[in-house]
């Protein structure tokens, strides 16, 4: 912010919890993962005590997010700070929970064992980047859920797909460290394992 003048004009777009279908599926974010073990297993699989609150938004929807507010003029945007979500996208995660089990056919809800309750909870209002660039979320968790579920049909998404290495942001940097091809500061270690990073 201390950098922004006539010349430099910085926003800064601060983005809801993802969820939704896309090529470099995340599978670690709470509703990709709740549709994924519900669809792979039968289960909708609670993690946490489902009582804490996040604001939810669709890929989709942070793309047009992103897309309004370069388009939007310099004085709307200069130097201000937006929640890319809608405030009527707030949930419960147990309310997730239920609407994968409404969707997502033959499936039953189970709590982990050892379900902890979640520090994160929060809800987000998203009105300032609504008033200031049009924004509407064309998509809800329902839909989203959805999405998901003929995609991973599509693709016969399995729980070893879902839980390893390959949509798991985490997991897959583990893996990338333990084979030498970044550092513990998440730089690619020589330029020739560049593609295999990517």
């Amino acid at each position: 912010a201390d950098l922004a003048d006539d010349d430099f004009s910085p926003t800064y777009l601060r983005n809801g919890t993802v969820y939704g279908y896309s090529p470099v599926l995340r599978g670690d974010l709470v509703v990709n993962n709740l549709t994924g073990h519900a669809f792979a297993t039968g289960k909708v699989f609670l993690k946490s005590d489902g009582r804490v609150w996040r604001p939810l938004i669709h890929v989709s929807d942070i793309a047009q997010a992103f897309k309004l507010v370069t388009e939007a003029p310099r004085d709307v945007v200069h130097n201000e700070a937006f929640n890319v979500c809608s405030t009527t996208e707030n949930y419960l995660i147990r309310d997730v929970a239920t609407i994968v089990g409404e969707v997502v056919p033959d499936c039953e809800l189970q709590m982990a064992d050892d379900a902890f309750v979640d520090a994160r909870n929060y809800r987000v209002n998203g009105d300032k980047l609504a008033e200031a660039t049009g924004f509407k979320s064309k998509w809800n968790v329902r839909r989203g859920v959805a999405e998901l579920l003929e995609n991973y049909r599509r693709h016969n998404l399995s729980i070893e797909d879902l839980e390893g290495p390959r949509f798991r942001r985490r997991k897959t940097v583990e893996s990338l460290q333990g084979q030498g091809l970044v550092d513990g500061e998440l730089r690619v270690t020589d330029t020739s394992s560049q593609a295999a990073v990517a």
